[in-house]
């Protein structure tokens, strides 16, 4: 067998590796790592919206995975693997130094939240977002145009003006802001010095403002007149940016013996999970790759003649060659999607969860695996409850920003809001409303696409979600009026990663070359209901009304 190549996704919660063969497309094996100081909540408040990762948390992750990977992997693969590429959420930046270490990993900032990398889902930075869109709108080259207009909380220069704002001592050493998935790439080929670095088109493109149009960034001027703390960060960016089926470079000696790996190993560009996922869903135009876990992230591709100079507004971006090459990509996505239904599994069990982590007579281990239980089993029960209560006996109306909207239209103000409650309505009725909310939400997004003549014709659903629940992709297919596809790897994303790494170790000559051997096999259809169809697009109707109605009344 083999040769093969090696996917790593970094997701919010673990890290997956997948080993592929090249030449066959099967999925050999894979591992997961669970990020450790994460996994205890450590440097996160959510009630104030900040979400940190140590940077640790990503070292130690890689090579624990890795080496998890050769427990099951076929005997000697490690010998025989050609490239390694790699996904990683986003926006997530970290302030590095003068000599490109992120400044976590300095004994003085080891325990400092604001050291670390901001995880996409941190909304601390909505003033600043706010700042940034304002003098972008109202300068005379509007540096936003093919970001949306809209800058957004979660995105790379908002992040990092926060943080300098609210912390001298950072602001002081940040010599540059490093993404997640550049980061990574040019820790393992030791590429890591400013003058070396060099940045993946994905990100730069759809959450550093940068464009070709204008020949990089925006200029230093721009970002001054933001605030003088972003003075001389973007000179220090390297102002070319490269796709994702090009390498970094190769391995270091270090981290081939730490990963078990072969020296010079090539190590391809970065980029964000969604985009790579939908690489292996064989994204093409007229169709949305939507990844569908805690938030959703949706990515539809075009050619340039087809966009022309069209810059969709409200979106997060609009780049070529930020997919797959040629090809303009562009990314749209919810704030809240599974994190919807899971804070809702935990308001109705927070009674009872209480009630056994205040028992005496059980370990605490136990105290886990019950409330383990609970969880799991009452998702189950609520969504087979959800899908018995016919259409038309529920009055029950959901809006799903209960994490703010990150598309159409950023605004991490909103919020979430539940109307038409009685009586007689029950936790499934509540349920089934906020699945039909989340589905009204991803409507909003493909309504934004084809209103400005990008063609959606059918949808690819990947992540957990498109695996785990019936009742939410066939709402989401009567809702949207589309069919839906979902994918038969469970590791979609990894497999993106793995496609790309096929191609820069030399096994294919092309990245759509890879995706004829290695993307991933549909596995189920979801067909629209004409019936449903037809009574979602009244209460479709409906949901606009309520969400205007919460927008123009939000403080």
């Amino acid at each position: 067998m083999g040769p093969y190549a090696i996917g790593l996704d970094f997701g919010s919660d673990s890290v997956r590796a997948l080993l592929v063969d090249v030449t066959s497309g099967e999925e050999v094996s894979t591992s997961v790592v669970n990020y450790p100081r994460w996994s205890k909540g450590m440097f996160c408040e959510p009630q104030r919206d900040q979400f940190r990762q140590h940077p640790l948390d990503y070292l130690e992750s890689t090579e624990l995975v890795i080496q998890s990977l050769w427990q099951v992997a076929p005997k000697n693969a490690n010998d025989n693997i050609i490239g390694l590429s790699i996904d990683t959420t986003g926006s997530t930046p970290i302030a590095v130094d003068e000599n490109g270490q992120a400044l976590a990993l300095k004994p003085e900032f080891v325990d400092n939240p604001n050291a670390m990398f901001v995880l996409w889902k941190d909304h601390t930075a909505i003033s600043e977002a706010e700042e940034i869109t304002r003098k972008a709108l109202s300068a005379s080259t509007n540096y936003l145009k093919y970001e949306g207009s809209i800058y957004s909380s979660e995105w790379y220069w908002a992040k990092a003006l926060h943080v300098m704002r609210n912390d001298k001592s950072v602001a002081n050493q940040a010599h540059m802001w490093v993404e997640h998935c550049d980061w990574l790439p040019a820790v393992l080929t030791g590429t890591t010095h400013p003058s070396e670095l060099r940045l993946g088109r994905c990100a730069a493109g759809h959450k550093m403002m940068w464009h070709e149009n204008w020949g990089g960034f925006p200029p230093n001027d721009f970002f001054v007149s933001v605030d003088p703390l972003l003075d001389g960060l973007v000179n220090r960016l390297p102002s070319e940016t490269f796709c994702s089926d090009q390498a970094v470079g190769c391995l270091t000696s270090e981290w081939a013996h730490r990963l078990s790996l072969p020296k010079n190993l090539p190590i391809g560009f970065g980029a964000f999970d969604c985009h790579m996922g939908a690489v292996a869903a064989n994204v093409e135009e007229g169709v949305l790759t939507k990844v569908m876990g805690t938030s959703t992230c949706d990515i539809t591709v075009c050619s340039p003649d087809t966009i022309s100079s069209n810059a969709v507004n409200g979106i997060c971006g609009q780049v070529e060659g930020s997919v797959v090459p040629n090809m303009v990509g562009l990314e749209a996505g919810q704030s809240a999607f599974g994190d919807f239904y899971a804070w809702f599994q935990r308001l109705i069990n927070a009674t009872a969860v209480s009630i056994v982590n205040s028992s005496d007579s059980v370990t605490e281990e136990q105290k886990r695996l019950l409330i383990q239980a609970l969880n799991d089993q009452t998702l189950i029960a609520l969504s087979q409850e959800a899908q018995n209560i016919p259409r038309e006996q529920t009055s029950v109306l959901a809006l799903d920003w209960v994490n703010g909207r990150r598309t159409p239209d950023a605004n991490q103000h909103v919020a979430a809001a539940i109307t038409g409650l009685k009586l007689g309505t029950s936790a499934a009725h509540v349920f089934r409303a906020l699945v039909e909310a989340t589905a009204f939400g991803a409507k909003a997004i493909i309504e934004r696409f084809t209103d400005n003549q990008i063609p959606i014709r059918s949808v690819v659903a990947i992540g957990g979600i498109s695996k785990k629940s019936d009742l939410v992709m066939q709402t989401c297919a009567d809702i949207w009026n589309r069919p839906i596809q979902t994918l038969k790897s469970d590791q979609s994303c990894a497999l993106g990663a793995a496609i790309f790494a096929a191609k820069i170790g030399g096994a294919y000559k092309s990245v759509a070359d890879a995706q004829r051997v290695m993307a991933s096999p549909v596995a189920h259809t979801y067909t629209p209901n004409p019936d449903a169809v037809s009574f979602y697009k009244v209460a479709y109707q409906s949901y606009k009304t309520l969400g205007q109605f919460v927008e123009d009344t939000t403080l």
